[in-house]
């Protein structure tokens, strides 16, 4: 038996993408091809994955129009929308 796979649908800086259930926003960042989530307010130094979970807080992205969220830590799910301050001055 095969078991399909189950997308679903989300906005990544404003470009809708497909993503399987279950995936991590940090995951789907990075299948969208985005490895720099944000830079630092000092040094603009880039900002991405380090930890995986949770503990760093180098991952943090805007979820749903709340800032901050870990994008390890918090799995996608249908019409979220993500936004990375890689290219603005966060």
């Amino acid at each position: 038996m095969t078991q399909q796979m189950i997308l679903e649908s989300i906005e990544i800086n404003g470009q809708s993408v497909l993503v399987p259930a279950g995936q991590s926003v940090a995951a789907a960042l990075f299948a969208a091809g985005i490895s720099i989530f944000r830079h630092t307010h000092e040094e603009n130094a880039p900002r991405s994955i380090f930890c995986g979970m949770g503990t760093c807080f180098d991952c943090l992205v805007t979820i749903d129009g709340i800032p901050n969220q870990r994008a390890c830590m918090t799995l996608v799910h249908s019409g979220m929308k993500i936004r990375t301050t890689a290219n603005e001055n966060d």
